[in-house]
């Protein structure tokens, strides 16, 4: 019976950095503040009634939240209604965009994306992973990789062990 040695444990011995955007989830409520309510009959938004809502109602519920401005019925709604609120909202929002909650998640990610500091994964190989429980968008994977390509060496999607290769920075 021979010796084969220690046991390698190749990934871990690749220097590939694995980027996972569950860890990096930007933490915080996520609220859809539904104009639909506040609508005369459903169907119109009646300004004075409206600005007496806003100038009224408890801005300060929604401190540290990422907010979205939505409304969930067909309407005649002003822009400078979803203005208005979005300009109540954000002394005490963490965040405040316009859409359902699914456009919600895709703009923190955009924020979140456009604000993260590239330069540590610089000639790094680099795999995405995939595959979580949290509600990670595909607009965060898109927009990380377009950000990612001008400084990593390489970069790849899935988990250490099984990944698909995305892009190879070419040999200088």
């Amino acid at each position: 019976m021979s010796d084969t040695g220690p046991i390698i444990n190749k990934v871990a011995s690749s220097g590939i950095q694995t980027l996972d955007l569950e860890e990096l989830y930007p933490q915080g409520v996520r609220t859809v503040f539904d104009i639909a309510p506040l609508l005369w009959e459903g169907i119109a938004l009646k300004e004075k009634d409206f600005r007496t809502f806003v100038k009224d109602h408890d801005w300060a519920c929604y401190d540290g939240h990422f907010v979205s401005v939505h409304c969930t019925v067909d309407a005649i709604i002003p822009t400078w209604a979803f203005m208005l609120i979005a300009a109540h909202l954000q002394p005490h929002a963490q965040f405040v965009s316009q859409g359902d909650a699914e456009q919600l998640e895709r703009a923190v990610f955009t924020r979140f994306v456009q604000q993260l500091d590239v330069e540590p994964f610089r000639g790094a190989r680099i795999v995405l992973k995939g595959c979580g429980k949290l509600p990670v968008p595909l607009n965060a994977y898109v927009e990380l990789t377009a950000k990612l390509l001008p400084v990593v060496k390489s970069l790849m999607f899935g988990e250490p062990c099984s990944t698909v290769p995305l892009y190879k920075a070419p040999k200088p």
